[in-house]
């Protein structure tokens, strides 16, 4: 086993991961820094999706060199009983593109691809040997982990199911900005499991390029891969695309956190000395799966620290995480109501009724930045689940985020979560 040594070593090339690795490049040049990948790309095979206002000037500057597709006249949403069209600037970025950025960033040699991480300790990562290189020991006087979310007991509540395809049309699709959730779709699940809040966001990606995705909210993680394409199929239909040639897909299971214990789940994936970050570290919106700002905010805030040792910098992101897990309790409050007091196929008029508040809120809400008005603004007027049931589930957590039927299935999940590109799905929605 071969041994080297950096200043630190960072196991997990998601959004997390990339985006602390360039800003601990652009902030400290001389440091050697190392991004390890079990998969053949950063950032797998996905696309993420965010408001202007969601970043602050210097979070923009770090997303800079990345390309992007802009909509700078906002986006729409459309339910059973209205469509409105918003005026926020709308942002885009596909992974290939987060790849190709992180790799003209860090200097040669700083990204390992196709590499498990094997173990990981406060002093550095033990690689597992692949089928061209030996197994490997990197020290490192600071270790992060920015692997994917894991399952566990301790945290509670439903699933955000998704699938996507790119499509590449004969002829132009005419549509001229970002529908990020188009509700007035069918509500039931596509295993026959009954109700479930579900749409279809849709990306204009050029003249004859369009994204489309199934997204749900259900009780179980269940992913029916046939099921969702067959809709995706339906959909394109419907507006006219079926002449359209598949040109990329993607694919995920994210969690959707109603309560739990925060802290025995960090006793359960603590690592001595090691930090951990992105959503194995708990740093996700509870309702909406969405990490943009949060990840955007903690790659900044750890270039600004001035001692990098593992142990300091355990302790830094520990408390980052017991933070953001209190200040986003709201947001698990209104995802106990979805999974708990909303019927269903009635969560659609949870999100029809939110969605004809002030613009503003909105973007604060899926930013976790909502001023006490907002909060008081979302529940206020007539409530969109029944009152004895919204009480009821105010004390309820739910079931733990792990699957209920085997031990095979668990496995299934997990492996889910960490190959198929579901660190977070950045649609804001």
């Amino acid at each position: 086993m071969s041994d080297s040594q950096v200043d630190c070593v960072i196991v997990g090339g998601g959004l997390a991961g990339g985006l602390i690795a360039l800003a601990l490049q652009r902030a400290r040049p001389e440091f050697r820094i190392r991004l390890i990948e079990a998969g053949r790309s950063i950032g797998g095979n996905h696309r993420w999706s965010w408001f202007d206002s969601d970043l602050s000037n210097q979070g923009r500057a770090l997303l800079s060199d990345f390309r992007q597709i802009d909509w700078e006249d906002g986006y729409e949403v459309r339910f059973p009983k209205y469509r409105r069209e918003l005026k926020t600037a709308y942002r885009s970025m596909a992974s290939p593109d987060f790849h190709e950025g992180i790799m003209r960033a860090l200097p040669h040699g700083s990204v390992i691809l196709n590499r498990k991480a094997e173990s990981l300790d406060a002093r550095g990562v033990d690689l597992a040997p692949s089928q061209y290189d030996p197994a490997e020991r990197i020290s490192a006087r600071s270790v992060i982990d920015c692997r994917s979310f894991k399952p566990s007991p301790h945290l509670k509540g439903g699933w955000q199911v998704f699938l996507g395809r790119h499509v590449r049309l004969e002829k132009p699709h005419e549509i001229d900005h970002p529908v990020i959730m188009d509700a007035t779709v069918d509500q039931l699940a596509p295993h026959g499991n009954g109700g479930s809040y579900r749409f279809v966001y849709v990306l204009p990606l050029g003249a004859h390029d369009v994204f489309i995705e199934d997204t749900y909210y259900a009780d179980d993680p269940l992913l029916d891969r046939n099921a969702l394409s067959g809709r995706i199929d339906q959909y394109a239909h419907a507006h006219g695309w079926s002449d359209g040639t598949p040109v990329g897909h993607e694919a995920g299971v994210l969690p959707v956190l109603t309560g739990g214990n925060f802290a025995r789940y960090q006793e359960e994936i603590r690592i001595p000395g090691v930090a951990i970050a992105g959503a194995r570290g708990g740093f996700t919106h509870p309702l909406t799966s969405y990490t943009m700002c949060v990840a955007v905010e903690n790659a900044l805030a750890i270039a600004e620290q001035p001692d990098l040792s593992g142990e300091q910098l355990a302790a830094f992101f520990d408390t980052r995480a017991r933070q953001h897990w209190a200040k986003t309790g709201y947001y698990r409050l209104l995802a106990r109501f979805l999974f708990f007091a909303a019927e269903p196929e009635k969560r659609v008029k949870v999100f029809q009724r939110f969605y004809k508040l002030r613009e503003g809120l909105i973007e604060r809400f899926y930013a976790a930045r909502s001023s006490m008005f907002d909060k008081v603004r979302v529940l206020w007027g007539e409530p969109p689940v029944p009152i004895h049931k919204a009480i009821v589930a105010i004390f309820k957590s739910g079931p733990a985020l792990k699957s209920k039927a085997s031990n095979t299935a668990q496995a299934e999940l997990e492996n889910e979560l960490q190959t198929e590109i579901v660190m977070q799905k950045e649609t804001g929605a």
